[in-house]
Formats: structure tokens, C-alpha cells, sequence
């Protein structure tokens, strides 16, 4: 890995691996507030990229960025390009929900439809016109998310019997059955208890080896744990985010380039 990008205030370092996504020059506004100002970095295929900052520096919003869903907000705008091979996801000829089949969203409160566990995974299939075995896929998914075995014998129970925990990994397991390439996670362990959140983390780390995953997260202990690569994100005076430093996470949380980056590993911001 080289150093590529040394502007001013950012320290930037494009990972070795493979890219899954390229971010250039991206901006978000809501209406005329700028959320996040010009952020370019490189996601890693097949890894955990953690984004982290103090509350309100646009992490969400850059997240949400990577799949197009601001789409669905009538005042957001954005500029600026998120390229995935050689698809520029915000070209007008991109159908946003192609993207979103591709790119999935894991957010902050497990959201599990009033279904049974069956119809939870399988809904997503059937709206999207799968003609295979659902069962299969539905095992599958379910197995994958590490959810299976507690759930087998119940699957036609209603998904909201289950614990949060259990409905976290329902949604991740809701998500894989479309076969996404990358998985989104908005703060996905920020409503569970210490046992759920291990056992999701856990999770991540398997997943990696077959998605590309980005984490929003406020916990950093969290982020030093399952993460291969960290950015660091903060609002000035404006309230608008910027990229501060994007690093390998052990050199990130060691080594800090920038001084507001130390500031927040260490307490002294945030």
C-alpha cells in the first residue's frame, strides 16, 4: 500500500487489494446544507472497511451514499462519482434499484418485517422474481448469517418473537439472500447487548471472506476489532464532513497521520 493522496488536512492511503468501490470527489447536501464535502477513498473487495467520527461528521450519509439511497430523500443531492468496476453507480443510466440489489443495507435497528422467519428471507426473492428453490436459498442465507440452528424447528414463528440479536442476523440473513456483492452495516450492533454484539462481529469477520463490507460505528474498540481499513470522518465549524485520514485500521489506531485523528482515538475530541 502507497500513500497516494497528502492534501491538505487528509491523509488518504489506497489499499493494495483489489477495489470493490472507488469514491471520488464525493458531496452531499440536504436541501442547502452540505453534509459531506469532496471524499475520495478506496474500499478494499472481500474486506471491512469501518468508517468512524463523532456524532453528526456524516458517516450515515456517506454510507447511504455508496447504494443510492438518498434517492429515496426528495431534497438530498449529490455530486461527485462511486465507481464499482467500471459502473459509475450515479451515471443516469445506473437504475438505482439494480444497485441496491447488489449493495445491501444492514441498519441500526434490526427491522424484521411482521412475517414469519421463512417469509422475512424469502421476500426479497420472491419480489425480485426468483425462480429457484426459495427453501434452499432461505437455508442457505440462514446459515450463512450464523441463524440456522436456533431457527430451523420455527421458521414459520413470526420474526418479531425473536431476540434483538436473532433479528439482526434475520436481517443479514434477509439481505445475503439476494446475493449482494457488498454489505452496508449503519451501526448494526448499537442496539444489542455485549453477547449479541460479539456474536454479530463474529459474523462480519466470516462474512468478509465472501462480501466487502463497510460498518459505520461509533465504537471504536469495535472498529480496531473487526476492521481491515478505518477512515475517520469529522464536520468543522459547518457542520459539513470531510475525510481526515483513511488508513490500514492497526495504523490508523497506532500511528495516526493527523492530529484530530489522534485527538478522537484518544478521547480528547468526539
Amino acid at each position: 500500500m502507497t500513500l497516494v493522496t497528502r492534501e491538505p488536512a487528509r491523509y488518504i492511503v489506497e489499499p493494495s487489494e483489489p477495489s470493490a468501490l472507488r469514491i471520488e470527489r464525493l458531496s452531499v447536501w440536504y436541501g442547502r446544507h452540505q453534509a459531506i464535502r469532496d471524499v475520495s477513498f478506496t474500499i478494499p473487495a472481500r474486506r471491512i472497511t469501518a468508517i468512524i467520527g463523532p456524532s453528526g461528521c456524516g458517516k450515515s450519509t456517506l454510507l447511504r451514499a455508496l447504494n443510492r439511497m438518498h434517492d429515496l430523500t426528495p431534497e438530498a443531492r449529490v455530486e461527485g462519482s462511486v465507481r464499482w468496476g467500471e459502473i459509475d453507480l450515479y451515471a443516469p443510466t445506473t437504475d438505482p434499484v439494480w444497485v441496491r440489489r447488489h449493495i445491501g443495507m444492514i441498519f441500526q435497528k434490526p427491522n424484521p418485517f411482521p412475517k414469519s422467519i421463512f417469509e422475512n428471507v424469502a421476500f426479497g426473492l420472491r419480489v425480485n422474481g426468483y425462480r429457484g428453490d426459495i427453501a434452499a436459498r432461505v437455508e442457505e442465507a440462514l446459515r450463512k448469517a450464523a441463524l440456522w440452528d436456533e431457527v430451523k424447528d420455527k421458521l414459520q414463528k413470526n420474526a418479531l418473537t425473536l431476540s434483538g440479536g436473532q433479528q439482526q442476523r434475520l436481517c443479514i440473513a434477509r439481505a445475503i439472500a439476494l446475493e449482494p456483492q457488498i454489505l452496508l452495516m449503519d451501526e448494526p450492533c448499537s442496539a444489542l447487548d455485549p453477547v449479541a454484539t460479539m456474536r454479530i462481529e463474529d459474523l462480519m469477520i466470516e462474512l468478509a471472506h465472501t462480501y466487502t463490507i463497510v460498518i459505520v460505528t461509533h465504537n471504536m474498540q469495535q472498529a480496531s476489532r473487526v476492521s481491515h481499513y478505518t477512515a475517520f470522518m469529522l464536520a468543522g465549524e459547518d457542520r459539513t464532513g470531510e475525510l481526515i485520514e483513511y488508513a490500514p485500521t492497526r495504523e490508523l489506531f497506532l500511528r495516526p497521520r493527523d492530529r484530530r485523528t489522534e485527538d478522537y482515538i484518544t478521547g480528547r475530541i468526539g
